[in-house]
């Protein structure tokens, strides 16, 4: 079972860099609203945020997802029809969701055609620290 434990540790490491991206984008979407577009703000809010996406959040969600499912898949961990389980299967594609929204939103704002407001992405910056702490709770309490 030493292997287990890499994985996990691995799999610890792929989340908390992904939820830091999931935290981060957001909030500098909340600033790229308040720039012009065109302006050298807005191309330097592009560079960021591209950059975010694709170097650290795209790989931190795939190898949290892998490692995930290694760690699922490890003989007598889990008992896949237990109610914590499902739910946290669910939540989980949740997030990869919110992950392809905050993708989406990305691209609008690079093509100028964002129709977003920064309250709009300030409210939508709580969704992963929702969905974290619902996690979080199942995994470590299992309270079904």
């Amino acid at each position: 079972m030493e292997w287990y434990l890499w994985i996990k540790a691995v799999h610890i490491m792929a989340v908390i860099s992904w939820m830091a991206g999931l935290f981060y984008l957001p909030r500098l979407f909340v600033y790229h609203t308040q720039v012009g577009a065109g302006s050298e703000q807005d191309l330097l809010f592009q560079i960021m945020e591209v950059r975010l996406l694709r170097v650290i959040m795209n790989p931190a969600m795939l190898i949290s997802l892998v490692s995930g499912l290694f760690l699922a898949l490890a003989p007598g961990i889990v008992k896949y029809l237990e109610l914590w389980f499902l739910l946290k299967v669910f939540l989980v594609l949740l997030m990869v969701a919110y992950h392809m929204a905050l993708a989406k939103w990305r691209r609008k704002l690079s093509e100028g055609t964002n129709v977003k407001t920064e309250g709009f992405f300030r409210k939508a910056n709580e969704i992963p620290t929702v969905l974290m702490i619902l996690i979080v709770i199942l995994v470590v309490v299992r309270p079904f």
